[in-house]
């Protein structure tokens, strides 16, 4: 994508908005399942970064180190959200160029970037 492909979309607002709604609901059906503990807890996100299913292993249930657990639950997060990032660059590559490796996909809530939302 050079700059007069921009300028191209930016002179029909229309089509930009169009692509802009096709590039959303890809983003939507793009599903990722993250895990720690040797899958003892899986926790699955969708490309918008909602949180789909927190599934924690009855054997966990008993547990008396709750930060551990906590540990745990926040490293499958972790985990799922780099299979997002990862996704959702694959599948916006092509259609971006060379500004798809400048979309700032650490700014999702939950990147661990270092900034709590």
């Amino acid at each position: 994508m050079d700059l007069s492909n921009i300028i191209d979309m930016l002179k029909n607002p229309q089509a930009l908005k169009m692509q802009a709604e096709e590039m959303q609901k890809k983003m939507n059906a793009i599903q990722a399942t993250g895990q720690a503990g040797g899958g003892m807890v899986k926790i699955t996100l969708s490309g918008n970064m909602e949180l789909l299913e927190c599934l924690i292993s009855p054997e966990l249930s008993d547990l008396k180190d709750i930060p551990l657990l906590q540990d745990l639950i926040r490293a499958a997060h972790h985990n799922a959200t780099e299979k997002i990032r990862e996704a959702i660059q694959k599948e916006f590559a092509g259609s971006l160029g060379e500004f798809s490796t400048s979309i700032p996909f650490g700014n999702f809530p939950g990147n661990f970037t270092g900034t709590e939302v």
